[in-house]
């Protein structure tokens, strides 16, 4: 009796009140989630950490979960079992997401099928827990919003993390020009290995000025911006006719000119992911799912936690020297 007691119930991480990284609590009596119908119950083997999750926790998000609630929505494992009317996956497929229903900081999650996608063989869980966010993102980012095109020049403002080396690569299999900047030595020489045709250091004091003498008078068409609250000022400066900023990551306000889009009549656009419609995830998904299988989709894993220590890699993914491809829990 106690065996079969135990079999259905899981670890989970939950939080009961908005907060610092320590509100995060690892629980080993959470009773594993049922699929519904359109559902399907997956097997967590890993699940990528996105910034976008501690901003949740924090309380300081536009959108704030009803608590106790467990975060993650991008897992990646296999399919334990499927609720009513699903037929696209069955027990035992390989399988990442782009969100979850339960969470995905737990031993088993479930998620609604249409945000679940098989994972090729070319790729382990831990790169398959690294695509979700930061690659739909990205997308989104360069054509859905920023309206990318072959032959244009794009600037990956913060390029070595999981949304940046996204971009990269991309952006580079789209045949754009691109340059990417990070804060250390090991950062640059990844974004390079990914698709950048140029890395500059932004912990340099003149980096600016170097962007703006690689690229001449013409400036670069799209910057894709992981901290707009430091940089967008800047951005402005550098873009060319008609170029675009893409806010993708921002941590508070900034004081910018508006003359400055003036000039140029640039845009500044905010990405939200959380928006796309179902066809605009669609879209994503085929173009990602094209990239995989040719060879040029590979997340970059970076740091790895176990799920007790989850606090850590919140505290680590704020404030890390410098990010160095996707956080991920095990």
């Amino acid at each position: 009796i106690a065996m079969a007691a135990t079999r259905n119930v899981m670890r989970a991480v939950r939080v009961f009140e908005f907060g610092g990284p320590e509100v995060l609590k690892l629980q080993s009596d959470i009773l594993i989630p049922d699929p519904k119908e359109n559902q399907v119950l997956i097997k967590v083997h890993a699940c990528g950490v996105n910034p976008v999750e501690t901003y949740i926790r924090s309380g300081n998000y536009a959108r704030k979960p009803a608590l106790p609630y467990t975060p993650g929505s991008d897992v990646a494992g296999v399919i334990e079992c499927v609720g009513e009317h699903v037929t696209t996956f069955k027990k035992g497929d390989r399988v990442f997401t782009i969100g979850t229903i339960s969470g995905g900081y737990a031993d088993y999650a479930v998620a609604a099928a249409n945000r679940v996608f098989p994972l090729s063989d070319k790729l382990d869980f831990k790169q398959g827990a690294a695509i979700g966010i930061p690659y739909f993102t990205a997308y989104r980012a360069l054509f859905q919003k920023g309206r990318a095109k072959a032959g244009e020049s794009v600037l990956v403002h913060g390029a070595s993390g999981g949304v940046g080396i996204a971009t990269c690569q991309i952006a580079r299999a789209c045949g754009l020009k691109v340059l990417g900047t990070a804060g250390t030595e090991e950062g640059m020489n990844m974004v390079l290995r990914n698709g950048a045709h140029q890395a500059f250091n932004h912990r340099e004091a003149n980096y600016i000025d170097k962007i703006k003498e690689y690229t001449g008078k013409e400036g670069v068409d799209i910057i894709i911006e992981m901290l707009s609250n430091i940089n967008l000022a800047t951005d402005l400066q550098v873009l060319s006719y008609a170029g675009r900023v893409m806010v993708v990551g921002c941590r508070g306000p900034i004081e910018i000119n508006p003359r400055d889009t003036m000039s140029k009549e640039s845009s500044i656009i905010g990405v939200s992911l959380f928006l796309a419609t179902e066809e605009e995830r669609h879209e994503c998904a085929t173009a990602l799912l094209d990239g995989i299988e040719a060879g040029w989709l590979k997340p970059i894993v970076g740091s790895e936690y176990p799920l007790e220590k989850v606090v850590k890699a919140h505290e680590d993914i704020i404030h890390s020297s410098g990010a160095r491809g996707k956080m991920v829990l095990l």
